[in-house]
């Protein structure tokens, strides 16, 4: 067989066996040729599509639809892309597509034929009703937890004042450990894993953004859950817990600092680290300690000024962050350090005002402080503490 010959045989196959449909239409839209590939999707033979249109394989909302939007559409300007349409298949079932169709006329602009290509959507179809679900499932979960936050809030208001500390203590256990603990972190994870999993799905942009948007939602309810924990923890007497050792504090700054630019992209973060000498910590909390301030930095800052983080290692461990912006008033500052002070801080601020509480006890934990400079120019944050415990 000649070359000539193979590129024919090749040509044909690819449009028999092409991986979408093609459609063949006449002028006044009857199928004349219809490949391979759109007759084992459909289940009907060639010859049972030849004079067809395309309408008698559509469900009824779905010939409504074409015949209503596409069709004029493709008349009146000759082409239309993507269109989503349900065809409905020899055994009745349904199978969603997407069809682009482009008209093909003479010189003197009278249509020949039309051409279609139809692509498979079952994927694209099932990865949009899994985010749809696990949007309503992020609604409903961040609803239930407002629900609960409220009453907490509103039990804890009609406590009488003269009840003992271990009362109180145990109704923070009651309230807080059972409804974030258990209530809120198991159905957070398993929303956080969809989102995951839907990320490695193809997409198209709308939908890629909607996960950007529910992933950094997640990140941040599962930050004020373990300022919480912690929060209770320390009120039922169990303190900061420490997991002790030498392993580098820069990774775990700059692993920070990524997942704080993430959220963050119009901010510009400054790093400016020499940690030149081991430091015996807990490099969790100090992660943890370093992501409020900066979180508190990146959000009270001035827009298109940088925050800038500087650590080093000479005495002691010192790790600072400043940002510009309005400086914090005196009064606040006695309070700054105390859970639930945000409000009196910085009203027009959203979340529980446990952020800056909780770093201050991981500083007391390490053996160290943090100190707050305030002026109209700049805000600083450090933190000092020993090199080793």
């Amino acid at each position: 067989m000649s070359d000539s010959g193979h590129i024919e045989e090749d040509l044909q196959d690819l449009y028999e066996n092409a991986p979408c449909g093609y459609l063949s239409l006449s002028a006044d839209g009857r199928i004349v040729k219809a490949n391979q590939t759109f007759c084992r999707w459909t289940g009907y033979a060639p010859d049972e599509l030849i004079g067809k249109r395309l309408h008698d394989f559509l469900n009824i909302a779905g010939r409504i639809f074409y015949e209503t939007h596409f069709a004029p559409l493709l008349r009146m300007q000759g082409f239309f892309n993507e269109v989503a349409l349900d065809l409905v298949k020899k055994n009745g079932e349904t199978f969603p597509v997407l069809v682009n169709a482009a008209e093909r006329t003479d010189r003197a602009g009278r249509p020949q034929f039309i051409r279609l290509t139809v692509f498979n959507a079952s994927d694209r179809r099932r990865y949009e009703r899994e985010l749809l679900r696990a949007r309503d499932e992020l609604k409903a979960l961040t609803t239930m937890l407002e629900k609960r936050v409220a009453e907490v809030v509103a039990q804890q208001l009609r406590s009488d004042t003269a009840l003992s500390s271990q009362r109180q203590d145990a109704e923070l256990r009651e309230q807080f450990i059972a409804v974030l603990g258990h209530d809120l972190r198991n159905p957070l994870a398993s929303i956080a894993a969809g989102l995951r999993l839907l990320e490695r799905s193809k997409l198209d942009e709308q939908a890629e953004a909607i996960i950007v948007l529910m992933q950094k939602t997640v990140v941040r309810m599962a930050s004020l859950i373990d300022n919480v924990l912690d929060f209770a923890r320390g009120r039922l007497g169990g303190g900061i817990t420490l997991t002790l050792s030498t392993q580098p504090l820069e990774p775990v700054l700059w692993q920070v600092v990524g997942e704080l630019q993430s959220t963050h992209p119009e901010s510009k973060i400054d790093m400016d680290l020499a940690l030149t000498k081991p430091v015996t910590a807990d490099p969790v909390r100090i992660g943890q300690l370093f992501s409020n301030l900066l979180g508190n930095a990146l959000t009270y800052g001035v827009e298109g000024k940088p925050v800038t983080v500087t650590a080093r290692t000479e005495d002691q461990f010192e790790l600072s962050i400043c940002n510009e912006g309005n400086p914090i008033a005196p009064a606040a500052m006695d309070r700054l350090f105390y859970p639930f002070a945000r409000g009196e801080v910085r009203p027009s601020q959203q979340g529980l005002g446990l952020g800056l509480y909780i770093a201050s006890e991981i500083a007391k934990a390490h053996g160290g402080t943090i100190d707050v400079t305030s002026t109209p120019d700049l805000t600083c944050f450090t933190l000092r503490m020993p090199l080793q415990p």
